[in-house]
């Protein structure tokens, strides 16, 4: 049975962060039941959607109500993807401990709160999770440090729950390069900077989340998976 899954590629995986949340794309079709952290989803006929929001205790706690209620409903969980992030971009010296707190809180310690929730789920049905991090967790553009922080957590705290919840769920992570969701057309200089010759699409990371979640993939675990066109291992040099 076929269950619909928004995987909703946020536009500032590709590292051009923003005050503003960004919006989110590409409906994916995957095997099982999938739990996208950016979003607590019920998925029934009518894909029924319950936002989160994740910077006050209390939703912290509804948050972990409405996995136990989708317990209720659905019975398992076979794969969460934990995707909700963004980015403050502010001089150091500007950047407010409660500007730093809440791109912490949304980028990283969502993804700890989703899957302390889903644990016995994920367990029961021998699921996974997959995290999406950044290139930005190895390679930084100033003026990034929360966002970097946050995104170099989520590569830690993946191999971390790997080891934690084994040998029941598999963990993973992928850090997204310059992924094309919204804004100008990169320039034919822009796509032929990347070795694979293009700038990213949300295709090419779904795709690699349908594969990390589906039985092919289940001897890995614990892994970061670079999805960048070969950016990060280019040696670059002043001209």
């Amino acid at each position: 049975m076929k269950y619909q899954v928004t995987f909703r590629q946020r536009n500032d995986v590709h590292g051009n962060t923003s005050e503003n949340p960004p919006e989110f794309v590409e409906p994916e079709l995957v095997d099982g039941v999938v739990l996208d952290a950016a979003f607590v989803e019920r998925i029934e006929p009518d894909n029924l959607h319950v936002e989160e929001n994740m910077e006050e205790d209390d939703d912290f706690l509804s948050l972990g109500s409405e996995v136990w209620e989708y317990d209720i409903a659905e019975g398992r969980i076979d794969a969460l993807v934990c995707n909700a992030g963004f980015g403050i971009t502010k001089p150091i010296a500007q950047l407010t401990l409660a500007e730093w707190s809440s791109v912490l809180a949304t980028n990283l310690t969502s993804t700890f709160l989703m899957a302390r929730a889903a644990e016995a789920l994920l367990r029961e049905a021998r699921g996974c999770i997959v995290t999406i991090a950044s290139t930005r967790a190895h390679m930084s553009e100033p003026n990034t440090e929360a966002y970097a922080a946050s995104k170099g957590g989520l590569v830690a705290l993946t191999h971390a729950l790997a080891i934690s919840l084994a040998p029941h769920v598999r963990v993973n992570c992928i850090s997204p390069g310059w992924i094309l969701t919204k804004g100008p057309t990169p320039t034919p200089e822009e796509h032929a900077f990347h070795p694979a010759g293009r700038v990213g699409t949300a295709e090419d990371v779904a795709a690699l989340v349908a594969f990390l979640v589906g039985p092919e993939s289940r001897f890995i675990t614990g892994a970061e998976f670079v999805v960048d066109g070969g950016v990060t291992r280019k040696m670059i040099y002043p001209d």
